[in-house]
């Protein structure tokens, strides 16, 4: 992707202004001027995407060729959600506006009962519009997508079943992923006052937690559990390098689920586990000095490995709220790193390029091939996010 010539982006003029209230960063505001309008130009290109349920943006190739999705797929929640931040950051009801329109097409995800990521498909968009505007629609929709989840909820294994392909040879998988769908069932039992789905979320987050992670406090892509007796079967990945290595978003999201949880539960040994990844993520010796980590920390090609862009945008928004919990500096300051270096022209696609993204570098699927180094949706929405976070310390 070509890439712009300054710091393009008025998120980092947020990001900034919020940064110098602190007196642990070194940040500075950037002399160039010329960021205003090429951040207009680049979030323009969401507000002024054609609005169509069959044609969610997921990623941009290298032919700057958009691929498409529907509602089913699991990223379809995020330009919704994109546009809600943007309308947070920004205050132009245009993109609430917009945001709306997107958000009505994931709907019917909220009793779609196939898929494990009902959170990412619903909480990302119903529940960002939540945070804008108290209707009792958007309650409803996220309470019946966390009664969805629950019925993939197994009591003997104590987790949520992931994907429902491989039948043939896995029994019961479950990914680190399912973490992120936790944050539903725990805003669906605040608002119904139902603690049945707090209840699962907490059972899916310990059994997460007891077998899920190793002595280094890396976590596995993939367990496979027997339904019979609960036991593991087969620790394992799909996304990584291999069974045994690091797979970058997977920690990521192992930091911002157990993180997550902890905010609702206040259970330390969810914090300490956040903590415990987050350490490794920040001081493995094969991370690059801009903090954005290669798509596997176990690749053997680094340094000649793609980038993981959404594994680096996704732990800054975690380590943020981590931060928020345990005044550690070393989180604020790393978190700080990733955004500085998202927010340059090495990662921010140039304001010419007729898509609806912000980051570049962004690798989906190594192992199949697909989407590798590129922008991605998800990159976006938690880079978004971890800009308000910011804002909000």
């Amino acid at each position: 992707m070509k890439k712009v010539s300054y710091l393009s982006s008025i998120l980092i003029f947020i990001f900034l202004l919020t940064a110098c209230k602190s007196k642990n960063t070194a940040l500075t505001l950037p002399s160039d001027k010329s960021f205003v309008p090429l951040f207009e130009k680049r979030y323009g290109l969401l507000l002024n995407y054609s609005i169509d349920s069959m044609a969610m943006p997921r990623s941009l190739n290298g032919e700057d060729k958009i691929r498409k999705v529907t509602s089913p797929d699991w990223t379809s929640g995020f330009f919704a959600g994109n546009l809600w931040q943007i309308y947070r950051l920004t205050a132009n009801p245009q993109y609430k506006q917009k945001a709306q329109q997107w958000t009505s097409f994931n709907k019917k995800e909220s009793v779609n009962s196939h898929s494990h990521d009902v959170g990412f498909k619903v909480y990302c968009s119903f529940g960002e519009a939540l945070k804008v505007e108290n209707k009792q629609e958007y309650k409803e929709i996220i309470i019946k997508g966390a009664e969805t989840l629950c019925g993939r909820f197994n009591e003997k294994v104590g987790s949520i079943r992931s994907w429902d392909f491989n039948k043939d040879i896995w029994e019961f998988p479950v990914i680190i992923d399912n973490m992120m769908n936790l944050e539903l069932l725990f805003e669906a039992s605040k608002l119904s006052g139902n603690q049945k789905y707090e209840n699962i979320a907490i059972k899916h987050a310990n059994t997460t937690l007891k077998n899920q992670f190793r002595k280094d406090n890396s976590c596995y892509h993939v367990l496979v559990y027997d339904t019979i007796n609960g036991a593991v079967k087969k620790k394992t990945t799909l996304q990584g390098f291999n069974d045994d290595s690091a797979w970058a978003r997977g920690q990521a999201w192992a930091v911002y689920g157990f993180t997550m949880s902890y905010r609702y539960t206040k259970n330390n040994a969810y914090i300490d586990q956040a903590e415990a990844t987050a350490n490794f993520f920040m001081s493995n010796k094969n991370l690059p000095k801009d903090g954005i980590p290669y798509w596997d920390f176990n690749d053997p090609s680094i340094p000649k490995s793609p980038r993981d862009a959404s594994a680096a945008a996704v732990m800054a928004s975690a380590l943020y709220e981590l931060y928020g919990y345990t005044q550690n500096k070393n989180y604020l300051q790393f978190a700080d790193k990733i955004i500085t270096s998202l927010s340059t022209e090495h990662y921010v696609l140039d304001s010419g390029i007729k898509a609806p993204f912000i980051l570049d570098h962004s690798t989906g699927n190594w192992p199949k091939h697909d989407e590798i180094d590129e922008p991605i949706i998800y990159a976006d929405y938690y880079f978004l996010e971890a800009l308000l976070r910011k804002k909000a310390l």
